[in-house]
């Protein structure tokens, strides 16, 4: 397969040269171990799956890490949690030596909790999603952007099928006590179904026949394994009443389909579901954006209890606001713009840029769909989010 640079692989090695240590986080598949590996081609590497190795670095810490030569990539490292202790010791024993410690998790919380106590101050942490649109023109609405399915787009469903099957079987029987992985694995395709709505515990537990704090459990588990994006709505009152429930998207549009039933592109663009995951990629690149350029995700709606609504809302600092409308639509029309331009009308002192984000192609004929209100191709997102 071959590699395809990460834009967030400058921030990891300039890391390197300022902290002993360095996490990178995100969801399993998603090319952490490949980032390191060619960013630190002489660092050894240990996977802490296999059961014989997590055995030999619990029941001997101190000897597991004597062995390592340094620097190393441990990936995987929540499998084996007490090793964090044992590595700030080392980290404080030589404090000057920078980058010798390259550490990765497909459980973003159980990892930040062993952060937190163990090296705060010692580690960089950087979190990675799969492949944007920014780094390969092969991420698509139908593929996502999993580097191995990009790769061998014929095998794609064969690859969702194990990599679900590896999902459930690891990760989240890692972080909790389910039993009933069959009811789990229906409770993802339920909520791919639920994409681009508000979030509804209550609609989501019914159909499934369970208690709304197990679907609060079962949510929690998709956030820590980097599954799903809750976008909240946006924070601040323009003298609105407003809606208080977050969004739900897919990291990955290509799982959502896959989990939809949607196996081939002539069935998703006669889908339902089109619009929605189409707003699912769009939330899913802003984040790979800022997240890839060590930002904070700063992603928001707005509905008010009147109806206006705008999809997406993004705190660029400084007083400014980037809003954008999501329309899977190759032909971008002007009523399509109206609510944008409603809000940013009522905004006041904010400055704001107003983009609808289409599923065609650029043009630069396309003529202003309201005032102030440009169209760009989701292809191009990351030009206006980098403010060019």
């Amino acid at each position: 397969m071959t590699h395809i640079p990460r834009i967030l692989a400058d921030d990891v090695l300039k890391a390197a040269r300022n902290f002993p240590a360095l996490i990178l986080t995100g969801p399993r598949r998603a090319g952490k171990t490949t980032l390191l590996r060619h960013a630190f081609p002489k660092a050894q590497h240990v996977l802490l799956e296999d059961p014989d190795v997590t055995a030999r670095a619990t029941s001997d810490p101190r000897g597991f890490l004597d062995a390592l030569e340094l620097p190393v990539i441990l990936d995987e490292i929540q499998n084996v949690p007490a090793l964090f202790n044992y590595i700030r010791t080392r980290i404080d024993a030589k404090p000057r030596r920078m980058g010798q410690w390259l550490l990765t998790g497909s459980q973003e919380a159980p990892l930040m909790q062993g952060v937190t106590e163990s090296m705060a101050g010692r580690a960089a942490v950087f979190h990675l999603l799969p492949l944007s649109s920014e780094e390969s023109p092969r991420v698509s609405l139908f593929r996502g952007g999993f580097p191995e399915v990009l790769a061998r787009p014929k095998a794609a469903d064969v690859w969702f099928r194990s990599y679900l099957q590896t999902y459930l079987e690891r990760d989240v029987r890692a972080v909790s006590s389910i039993r009933d992985l069959a009811t789990y694995r229906r409770f993802m395709a339920l909520l791919a179904s639920r994409v681009g709505q508000m979030l509804n515990k209550t609609d989501l537990a019914a159909p499934l026949g369970v208690s709304v704090p197990t679907i609060t459990e079962w949510l929690s588990i998709l956030e820590i394994t980097g599954q799903i994006l809750l976008i909240p709505p946006f924070y601040e009152n323009f003298g609105k009443r407003l809606v208080k429930s977050p969004k739900l998207y897919f990291v990955d549009s290509g799982l959502a389909a896959y989990l939809l039933g949607l196996f081939d592109p002539k069935t998703l663009a006669r889908s339902s579901f089109l619009g929605a995951l189409f707003e699912g990629m769009v939330a899913s690149e802003i984040v790979k954006h800022r997240l890839n350029r060590g930002l904070e995700k700063n992603l928001y709606y707005f509905r008010d209890r009147q109806g206006l609504e705008v999809d997406f809302l993004v705190d660029e600092g400084d007083r400014k606001l980037l809003l954008l409308e999501a329309k899977a639509t190759h032909t971008p029309m002007p009523d399509m713009a109206r609510s944008m331009a409603r809000l940013a009308s009522g905004i006041g002192q904010r400055t704001t840029r107003l983009f609808l984000v289409h599923g065609g192609k650029d043009s630069a004929e396309v003529e202003p769909l309201a005032p102030g209100v440009k169209s760009v191709a989701i292809s191009s997102i990351h030009k206006i989010l980098s403010g060019s």
